[in-house]
This record gives C-alpha cells, sequence and structure tokens, in this order.
C-alpha cells in the first residue's frame, strides 16, 4: 500500500529567521494522523536566513540527521565538536545520554537549506557520539545510513537504513522491500511516477505490504529513501 504525504499539506512554521516545513507534528505543528512512520519521527524542510541558526539547545535519546542542500551549517556542540557541513554533506549526532548544540548559518550572502531528521532510537542512554560524511554522489541509491556501517555508512541505533537516491531524467529505479519493512520516499528535488502517484519536491510517501516499488523519473530526481522497522 501506498500513501501520499503531499508537501502542500506539510505543517509550517514562520518565524522572522526561519522558514521551516513539517512532514510530521514538530514543534507547535501538531496533527495526530502525521506522527511519524515507524521509527521516523521528523522531517523538516528548514530555511534558515544569514547570518541566523538554533541557538544552543538540548536532545537526548534520538537520532539526529542532517542533510544540507544548499549553503553551510556551522555546528557546535558539548562533546567539543566545532564543524561546518557544507551542501551535500550529512551529519549525524546520537543524542543518547544528552548533548547540547547549536546550528547557524555563517553566511551573511546566502540562505542556509537543509533537512533535518529525527529517527527513534532502539537504544537508550547509550554514549553520545557526532558523524559527518560527503557521499559519492551517483546514479541510483547510495547508502548513507545504517545500522553497522556497512559500505562506510554512518552509524545509527536503529534498525534502519538511509539512503541517498539519485537519479538522471528518463530513468526507472526498483526498489525491493523485504517482508516486514516500510519504506519512505521523501523527494527533495525533481519530479518522478511512484505507483500511479507523480511526487514533486517536498511530496512524500510511504509504502507497506508491499514487495517493491518503481519509480519513474520525468527529471533529475534528488530523494532520500527510508527502509524502516
Amino acid at each position: 500500500m501506498l500513501t501520499l504525504r503531499l508537501g502542500k499539506d506539510r505543517g509550517k512554521t514562520k518565524l522572522d529567521w526561519l522558514d521551516s516545513w513539517h512532514t510530521f507534528s514538530f514543534a507547535n505543528y501538531y496533527d495526530p494522523s502525521h506522527m511519524g512512520i515507524s521509527a521516523l519521527r521528523v522531517i523538516n524542510d528548514d530555511r534558515v536566513k544569514k547570518g541566523k541558526g538554533f541557538a544552543t539547545h538540548y536532545h537526548s535519546n534520538m537520532e539526529i540527521v542532517s542533510y544540507v542542500k544548499k549553503g553551510t551549517i556551522k555546528h557546535k556542540d558539548s562533546m567539543g565538536n566545532i564543524e561546518r557541513l557544507p551542501a551535500g554533506e550529512f551529519q549525524l549526532m546520537s543524542a543518547g545520554t544528552g548533548i547540547t548544540h547549536s546550528e547557524y548559518n555563517p553566511s551573511l550572502e546566502e540562505e542556509l537549506e537543509f533537512l533535518q531528521i529525527w529517527i527513534l532510537t532502539n537504544k537508550q542512554d547509550v554514549k553520545s557520539c557526532y558523524q559527518q560524511k560527503k557521499f559519492e554522489t551517483k546514479d541510483g541509491l547510495n547508502l548513507v545510513v545504517s545500522s553497522d556501517g556497512d559500505k562506510g555508512s554512518l552509524i545509527i541505533n536503529q534498525d534502519m537504513s538511509l539512503y541517498h537516491l539519485i537519479l538522471s531524467p528518463n530513468t526507472k529505479q526498483e526498489i525491493k522491500i523485504n517482508t516486514g519493512r516500510t519504506l519512505y520516499i521523501h523527494i527533495i528535488s525533481g519530479e518522478v511516477s511512484c505507483g500511479e502517484f507523480t511526487l514533486i519536491d517536498g511530496d512524500g510517501a510511504s509504502i507497506t505490504n508491499q514487495q517493491k516499488i518503481e519509480l519513474q523519473t520525468k527529471t533529475q530526481l534528488d530523494a532520500l529513501v527510508f527502509d524502516l522497522p
């Protein structure tokens, strides 16, 4: 079964320094019918104004993935990490026993655009850690997060995998789904047919009780694919 989550129907937060679209309930946006999919709890599509950002705040027992679409994140945390995360790179924070951090747009010339993703952990109170990496961007499914670090992926405390899907225009891609698993696709940019539906920027779809899904691109596609328990 394929269930759509259209980008235009997402929740919205608009501040003087932030525009954010929420695929699932977050902060002041609450919708009991959109509380996440399996272990996937949050996908926020954030746009941060020049020189602005998220001041120091606290998390625990949550796996937090960020992917920069445009600009650079300036990251600082209580573990002593001071990093810059440029466009195209992935960051994973395992908050575990607790971590404070800030995420800023250091540029005074361009807006920062990034995806903030929260994954529920399957291990409580583990040692907090920080990971960051730029992955190869070839056509197809590129593994970026997994529970065992396969293919050099970032290691997460959950039985899930995250793929960065890149496809050229007019390309077909079949994705197999193991029994009992849930697939969630989030479109970063592009237009693609998924079953009988067409997905565009910001759209998502969950696929359950199917053995596979076939995608047919109409334009260059940039998407995230979550393989979830």
